[in-house]
């Protein structure tokens, strides 16, 4: 046997990941398709199994034993296990969905909200490194947001910390399918950043061409989450705020609007203090952080 290693799910609004990754945190084996939310739960398990037998047959043709499964997903996970308040997957909700995913594979799964997973590989691999204290921001179909704390995954009394996307920039501002208004998540994703469509890539390729109503759209962006993330950085006077997430790779876009905004809404010592930084993980981040939280949770 060349060793043991985890596979790490990213089950995203948009898009669905999987990667067979080994103890040192290196992604041996890949597998991603459109996540398909509205075809429901069991369509999603069928799809997880086959793509969970794939990498299974990939480890064990390369000598290797997978011993657990770590799966993020875009909702707050309760300490029962519970998947709630799944807004861009309704169908997760109220689901124990790693024991859903333990009867099909017959291994450990571990389940974790996305953000947090990106936050634990951003901090153990990516640009945190070093870092004992920071916010990782993850922009998306949604907003999600994952909080590293002396060092350690802070998750909540219940399991529910990190709702950035949910924090309120515009008290009286759109309608969120969370049933509040005005949430940072209705003026930074990328639904809100595309119109509604999700294709925020198109709307940076003609902000980098010139366009200034795109470039309105993402300055607009920036400065909602430089509000949002003021508010996290005084009260905790964090290191590092990183920006992970698809929409992140716009981060030429966003960034000048975003340090600003929290330059002039944070206090003097902790504003000096946070660096605004772009992750360096990709679309690794959650699937890296998942599979890393699995194997950690076990006696490899």
């Amino acid at each position: 046997m060349k060793g043991k290693g985890c596979i790490g799910i990213d089950i995203g609004g948009t898009n669905l990941r999987l990667a067979l990754v080994d103890q040192e945190g290196r992604v041996l084996a890949r597998n991603e398709e459109a996540t398909l939310p509205a075809a429901g739960l069991p369509f999603l398990l069928s799809r997880l199994e086959f793509a969970l037998e794939g990498l299974r047959e990939t480890a064990r043709s390369a000598g290797m034993e997978v011993v657990a499964v770590g799966a993020g997903v875009p909702g707050l996970v309760g300490r029962d296990g519970v998947v709630r308040a799944s807004v861009n997957i309704p169908a997760l909700e109220e689901v124990r969905l790693g024991e859903e995913i333990e009867k099909t594979v017959g291994l450990p799964v571990l389940l974790v909200n996305d953000a947090n997973a990106c936050a634990v590989a951003e901090h153990r691999f990516g640009a945190g490194r070093g870092c004992s204290s920071l916010l990782v921001v993850t922009l998306g179909t949604g907003i999600g947001a994952g909080l590293i704390l002396d060092g350690r995954l802070w998750t909540g009394a219940d399991g529910a910390a990190g709702e950035l996307g949910h924090v309120p920039v515009e008290p009286l501002g759109r309608p969120c399918g969370c049933g509040a208004r005005g949430c940072l998540e209705q003026y930074a994703s990328a639904t809100a950043i595309s119109g509604g469509s999700g294709d925020a890539e198109a709307v940076a390729a003609m902000a980098r061409g010139g366009d200034a109503g795109s470039l309105t759209l993402f300055a607009e962006a920036g400065r909602y989450l430089g509000i949002a993330a003021a508010g996290v950085v005084n009260l905790l006077n964090l290191e590092a705020v990183i920006l992970a997430g698809g929409v992140s790779g716009s981060f030429e876009l966003l960034e000048p609007s975003l340090r600003r905004e929290l330059s002039a809404r944070s206090i003097a010592v902790p504003g000096a203090r946070v660096r605004i930084l772009k992750g360096s993980l990709g679309n690794d981040a959650g699937v890296l952080g998942a599979a890393a939280l699995a194997c950690s949770s076990l006696p490899l």
